[in-house]
């Protein structure tokens, strides 16, 4: 009897042991939980300025669904502005009512018309939301960037390392031209081209900004009677002559009809369309980026904390198709670390 008695307190030590253990877990787990539904009910919207079926939205998409899914609500607009320019205010006014609806933790807002149509008149030093922008061809500061609640990720071109992979493939090769759309991201890639062309080992022999279709045709012409290959950027958005917009896939078609050089691309549906080669930049990286510059952001990092960015990778890509057509023959080392396409 004296035993048993001896051993009780040590029992209900014990038993509460049990207890503040089971609690201790209990409320971590519990915790646990909690932090994954508040991480999960972060509310983003993106707002794209391009249409959903775009190749480089779904690429901008990838990334951030990459960075951002698993842990925020992502709502997505699109502001449909490659094929329909005119109506891009009125979409940014539907966009900001969205805003105001979702009331969202953190908003991404993609390419350039993005920026001047729907951050700089509705949110920028206007909202406390944290803002972060990727795709951005211009300056920052003409969008007045970075803000108390804007930063993001530039998007820049790898032409040099382009044009110094089609000197590898064409050592002949001594003058490029260059070809975008007349829109804000056209000429946001032109006057990095000029800023940088000193650089790129070949002359300038033109720098072009079209409208439609007639425009094409005309710089086709002339390219092709002062330039050995020409450079293609930025041409959403060219009309044809109903006023509709042309796809890629036509503006490569046309202008190749009349310009008999090779082609260098920005992207890998540059490549993929039929232009030769490209060190392509991709829309993953820079999705990525702003998302995880957003995490940050809504996780309680002031936004002047995170500094604006660019895109840094490259990967090169060659067109087996247009390259046979074109009686290029180089040598195979030059192919090391180069994927290989078919026009599709």
């Amino acid at each position: 009897m004296i035993g048993r008695m001896a051993n009780r307190p040590t029992l209900l030590l014990s038993l509460a042991l049990l207890v503040l253990i089971a609690g201790i877990f209990g409320a971590g787990s519990a915790n646990a939980n909690e932090d994954k539904q508040a991480k999960k009910h972060n509310k983003v919207l993106v707002v794209m300025s391009y249409e959903e079926d775009f190749c480089w939205s779904k690429e901008i998409k990838e990334g951030i669904d990459s960075t951002l899914a698993k842990q925020s609500e992502l709502t997505y607009f699109y502001m449909n502005t490659k094929t329909d320019l005119s109506g891009g205010a009125a979409r940014a006014a539907e966009a900001y009512e969205l805003y105001q609806k979702l009331k969202p933790d953190g908003v991404i807002a993609v390419d350039d018309n993005a920026q001047q149509l729907f951050v700089v008149p509705y949110l920028k030093a206007k909202v406390e939301t944290p803002v972060m922008f990727c795709g951005v061809n211009a300056e920052p500061d003409e969008y007045g960037y970075p803000d108390i609640n804007v930063s993001g990720v530039l998007e820049r071109g790898h032409v040099k390392e382009s044009i110094s992979f089609l000197k590898q493939l064409m050592p002949s090769l001594s003058s490029v031209g260059f070809i975008t759309n007349n829109s804000s991201s056209g000429r946001a890639v032109l006057k990095q081209i000029k800023k940088d062309s000193d650089h790129y080992g070949v002359n300038i022999c033109g720098l072009t900004e079209v409208n439609n279709r007639n425009d094409l045709f005309e710089a086709a012409k002339k390219l092709d009677s002062f330039c050995d290959a020409v450079y293609i950027e930025s041409t959403e958005g060219i009309l044809d002559q109903g006023g509709d917009t042309l796809s890629y896939q036509q503006v490569l078609t046309d202008f190749t009809s009349i310009f008999r050089g090779p082609i260098l691309g920005a992207n890998q549906y540059h490549v993929a369309q039929g232009a030769l080669a490209a060190v392509i930049k991709t829309g993953q990286e820079q999705g990525a980026k702003a998302a995880s510059m957003l995490m940050r952001a809504m996780k309680g990092v002031p936004v002047a904390q995170l500094p604006i960015t660019r895109n840094f990778k490259g990967r090169r890509v060659l067109n087996v198709s247009t390259m046979k057509a074109l009686n290029l023959n180089p040598r195979p080392i030059i192919f090391r670390g180069t994927d290989f396409v078919r026009t599709q």
